[in-house]
Protein backbone atom coordinates (compact mmCIF):
# COMPACT_ATOMS: atom_id res chain seq x y z
CA UNK A 1 0.00 0.00 0.00
CA UNK A 2 1.33 3.32 -1.09
CA UNK A 3 2.19 5.39 1.95
CA UNK A 4 1.03 8.83 0.16
CA UNK A 5 -2.58 6.95 0.15
CA UNK A 6 -4.66 7.48 3.69
CA UNK A 7 -5.94 4.49 4.57
CA UNK A 8 -9.87 4.19 4.32
CA UNK A 9 -11.08 4.06 8.12
CA UNK A 10 -12.20 0.37 8.83
CA UNK A 11 -16.14 -0.09 8.68
CA UNK A 12 -17.93 0.63 11.75
CA UNK A 13 -18.71 -3.16 13.41
CA UNK A 14 -22.50 -3.16 13.48
CA UNK A 15 -23.85 -3.34 16.64
CA UNK A 16 -26.47 -6.19 17.88
CA UNK A 17 -29.79 -5.06 17.65
CA UNK A 18 -31.15 -3.80 21.31
CA UNK A 19 -33.82 -6.17 22.72
CA UNK A 20 -37.40 -3.73 22.09
CA UNK A 21 -38.65 -2.66 25.37
CA UNK A 22 -41.89 -3.96 26.51
CA UNK A 23 -44.68 -1.53 25.70
CA UNK A 24 -46.17 0.28 29.46
CA UNK A 25 -49.93 -1.53 29.75
CA UNK A 26 -52.17 1.64 29.45
CA UNK A 27 -53.39 2.92 32.79
CA UNK A 28 -57.12 2.05 33.23
CA UNK A 29 -59.12 5.35 32.77
CA UNK A 30 -60.33 6.03 36.20
CA UNK A 31 -64.21 5.85 36.71
CA UNK A 32 -65.63 9.25 36.69
CA UNK A 33 -67.34 10.34 39.87
CA UNK A 34 -71.12 10.27 39.89
CA UNK A 35 -72.61 13.51 39.81
CA UNK A 36 -74.18 15.26 43.09
CA UNK A 37 -77.97 15.26 43.04
CA UNK A 38 -78.90 18.90 43.06
CA UNK A 39 -80.79 19.84 46.30
CA UNK A 40 -84.49 20.12 46.13
CA UNK A 41 -85.19 23.57 46.01
CA UNK A 42 -86.99 25.06 49.27
CA UNK A 43 -90.86 25.13 49.25
CA UNK A 44 -91.97 29.01 49.37
CA UNK A 45 -93.37 30.27 52.60
CA UNK A 46 -96.72 30.87 51.61
CA UNK A 47 -97.36 34.61 52.15
CA UNK A 48 -99.64 35.61 55.59
CA UNK A 49 -102.99 36.76 54.61
CA UNK A 50 -103.36 40.19 55.66
CA UNK A 51 -105.55 41.72 58.44
CA UNK A 52 -108.67 43.49 57.78
CA UNK A 53 -108.11 46.63 59.31
CA UNK A 54 -110.54 48.12 61.74
CA UNK A 55 -113.17 50.09 60.72
CA UNK A 56 -113.02 53.29 62.32
CA UNK A 57 -116.14 54.81 64.59
CA UNK A 58 -117.83 57.89 63.24
CA UNK A 59 -116.40 60.73 65.43
CA UNK A 60 -119.92 62.80 64.45
CA UNK A 61 -122.28 59.61 64.86
CA UNK A 62 -123.35 59.16 69.10
CA UNK A 63 -122.57 55.32 69.71
CA UNK A 64 -122.41 53.07 72.97
CA UNK A 65 -118.88 51.64 73.88
CA UNK A 66 -119.71 49.62 76.79
CA UNK A 67 -122.67 47.70 75.13
CA UNK A 68 -120.13 46.03 72.54
CA UNK A 69 -121.10 42.53 72.53
CA UNK A 70 -124.49 42.50 73.62
CA UNK A 71 -126.61 42.60 70.61
CA UNK A 72 -130.01 40.88 70.83
CA UNK A 73 -129.52 40.55 74.37
CA UNK A 74 -131.58 43.13 77.00
CA UNK A 75 -128.98 45.49 78.96
CA UNK A 76 -129.43 45.33 82.61
CA UNK A 77 -130.53 48.80 84.32
CA UNK A 78 -127.11 49.51 85.33
CA UNK A 79 -125.51 49.31 82.07
CA UNK A 80 -128.25 51.79 80.48
CA UNK A 81 -127.51 54.35 83.46
CA UNK A 82 -123.10 53.85 82.00
CA UNK A 83 -125.02 54.44 78.20
CA UNK A 84 -126.35 57.55 79.69
CA UNK A 85 -123.88 58.76 81.88
CA UNK A 86 -121.03 58.17 78.99
CA UNK A 87 -122.74 60.13 76.49
CA UNK A 88 -123.54 63.07 78.63
CA UNK A 89 -119.85 63.32 79.10
CA UNK A 90 -119.55 63.76 75.33
CA UNK A 91 -121.79 66.83 74.41
CA UNK A 92 -119.94 67.42 71.35
CA UNK A 93 -121.90 64.84 69.71
CA UNK A 94 -125.33 66.22 70.29
CA UNK A 95 -125.92 69.45 71.95
CA UNK A 96 -126.12 71.01 68.43
CA UNK A 97 -129.22 68.80 68.04
CA UNK A 98 -131.27 70.44 71.17
CA UNK A 99 -134.29 72.44 70.56
CA UNK A 100 -137.24 74.01 72.86
CA UNK A 101 -140.77 74.17 72.25
CA UNK A 102 -142.76 75.93 73.95
CA UNK A 103 -146.11 73.38 73.24
CA UNK A 104 -144.57 69.90 74.72
CA UNK A 105 -141.48 68.33 75.37
CA UNK A 106 -138.92 68.00 72.14
CA UNK A 107 -137.39 65.37 71.54
CA UNK A 108 -135.29 62.88 69.22
CA UNK A 109 -133.64 59.68 69.04
CA UNK A 110 -129.67 59.62 69.11
CA UNK A 111 -129.22 55.80 69.18
CA UNK A 112 -130.98 53.32 67.68
CA UNK A 113 -129.73 49.67 68.07
CA UNK A 114 -131.38 45.54 68.50
CA UNK A 115 -130.88 45.66 72.07
CA UNK A 116 -131.19 49.59 73.01
CA UNK A 117 -132.16 52.63 72.26
CA UNK A 118 -131.13 56.26 73.55
CA UNK A 119 -132.85 59.74 73.51
CA UNK A 120 -132.56 63.31 74.11
CA UNK A 121 -135.08 65.17 75.76
CA UNK A 122 -135.43 69.03 75.80
CA UNK A 123 -137.63 70.67 79.03
CA UNK A 124 -138.92 74.08 79.57
CA UNK A 125 -140.42 75.08 82.81
CA UNK A 126 -143.66 73.74 83.46
CA UNK A 127 -143.30 70.90 81.44
CA UNK A 128 -143.85 67.21 82.30
CA UNK A 129 -144.12 63.46 81.16
CA UNK A 130 -147.51 62.36 83.91
CA UNK A 131 -146.85 59.21 85.37
CA UNK A 132 -146.14 56.51 82.74
CA UNK A 133 -144.52 52.91 82.28
CA UNK A 134 -142.47 51.69 79.67
CA UNK A 135 -143.77 48.84 78.10
CA UNK A 136 -141.70 46.17 79.67
CA UNK A 137 -138.23 47.63 78.78
CA UNK A 138 -135.64 48.28 81.15
CA UNK A 139 -134.50 51.81 81.84
CA UNK A 140 -132.58 55.11 82.82
CA UNK A 141 -132.07 58.63 82.46
CA UNK A 142 -129.75 61.49 83.08
CA UNK A 143 -130.03 65.13 83.22
CA UNK A 144 -127.11 66.47 81.44
CA UNK A 145 -128.46 70.31 81.57
CA UNK A 146 -130.68 72.11 84.40
CA UNK A 147 -132.64 70.39 86.98
CA UNK A 148 -135.80 67.95 87.26
CA UNK A 149 -138.05 66.24 89.78
CA UNK A 150 -139.34 62.85 89.92
CA UNK A 151 -142.65 61.55 91.47
CA UNK A 152 -143.06 57.61 92.22
CA UNK A 153 -144.58 55.56 94.36
CA UNK A 154 -143.22 54.08 97.23
CA UNK A 155 -144.46 50.78 99.07
CA UNK A 156 -147.28 50.68 101.16
CA UNK A 157 -145.46 52.56 103.95
CA UNK A 158 -144.16 55.15 101.76
CA UNK A 159 -146.72 56.73 99.78
CA UNK A 160 -146.01 59.40 97.17
CA UNK A 161 -141.77 59.59 96.83
CA UNK A 162 -140.59 63.16 95.32
CA UNK A 163 -136.76 63.37 94.51
CA UNK A 164 -135.00 66.20 92.88
CA UNK A 165 -132.58 65.18 90.14
CA UNK A 166 -129.78 68.09 89.73
CA UNK A 167 -127.50 67.72 86.46
CA UNK A 168 -125.42 65.02 86.66
CA UNK A 169 -127.53 62.69 88.53
CA UNK A 170 -128.59 59.31 86.68
CA UNK A 171 -131.73 57.04 87.68
CA UNK A 172 -131.91 53.35 86.03
CA UNK A 173 -135.36 51.49 86.96
CA UNK A 174 -136.80 47.65 85.98
CA UNK A 175 -138.58 47.14 83.51
CA UNK A 176 -142.20 47.42 85.82
CA UNK A 177 -141.08 51.11 87.18
CA UNK A 178 -143.75 53.86 86.64
CA UNK A 179 -143.04 57.35 87.44
CA UNK A 180 -143.87 61.08 86.55
CA UNK A 181 -141.02 63.15 85.52
CA UNK A 182 -141.32 67.20 85.22
CA UNK A 183 -139.71 70.09 85.21
CA UNK A 184 -139.90 72.64 88.24
CA UNK A 185 -137.34 75.17 87.88
CA UNK A 186 -136.91 77.97 86.68
CA UNK A 187 -134.81 77.55 83.61
CA UNK A 188 -134.59 74.39 80.83
CA UNK A 189 -133.18 71.23 81.02
CA UNK A 190 -132.03 68.74 78.58
CA UNK A 191 -131.94 64.93 79.37
CA UNK A 192 -130.51 61.63 77.89
CA UNK A 193 -132.67 58.25 78.48
CA UNK A 194 -131.81 54.71 77.24
CA UNK A 195 -134.48 51.43 76.99
CA UNK A 196 -133.56 48.83 76.96
CA UNK A 197 -135.20 46.80 74.67
CA UNK A 198 -136.56 49.38 72.75
CA UNK A 199 -139.87 50.81 73.95
CA UNK A 200 -142.07 49.66 72.09
CA UNK A 201 -145.38 51.04 74.37
CA UNK A 202 -145.91 53.13 76.88
CA UNK A 203 -148.94 53.43 79.66
CA UNK A 204 -150.39 56.25 80.56
CA UNK A 205 -151.97 57.03 84.20
CA UNK A 206 -153.94 59.28 86.79
CA UNK A 207 -152.84 59.09 90.42
CA UNK A 208 -156.09 58.74 92.42
CA UNK A 209 -156.92 58.47 96.18
CA UNK A 210 -156.58 54.33 95.29
CA UNK A 211 -153.58 54.88 93.39
CA UNK A 212 -152.38 54.81 90.12
CA UNK A 213 -155.48 54.09 87.14
CA UNK A 214 -154.06 53.50 83.70
CA UNK A 215 -156.31 55.88 81.06
CA UNK A 216 -154.44 55.34 77.96
CA UNK A 217 -151.32 53.52 75.89
CA UNK A 218 -149.28 55.13 72.95
CA UNK A 219 -146.86 53.26 70.97
CA UNK A 220 -144.25 54.24 68.70
CA UNK A 221 -146.47 55.65 65.38
CA UNK A 222 -147.08 58.47 67.76
CA UNK A 223 -143.50 58.88 68.52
Amino acid sequence: MSPDLVSETPPHALHAPSTPQTPQTPQTPQTPQTPQTPQTPQTPQTPQTPRTPRTPHDADAPHSPSTAGTTGTALSPNALRTVVRELAERPEQWIHLVRLSTDERWYQRLVAEDDHEVWLISWLPGQSTGFHDHGGSRGAFTVALGELEELSLGGPDQGLLIRRIPAGTARAFGPEYVHDVRNTASGPAVTLHAYSPPLSSMAHYDLRAGGLVRTSEEGPEQW
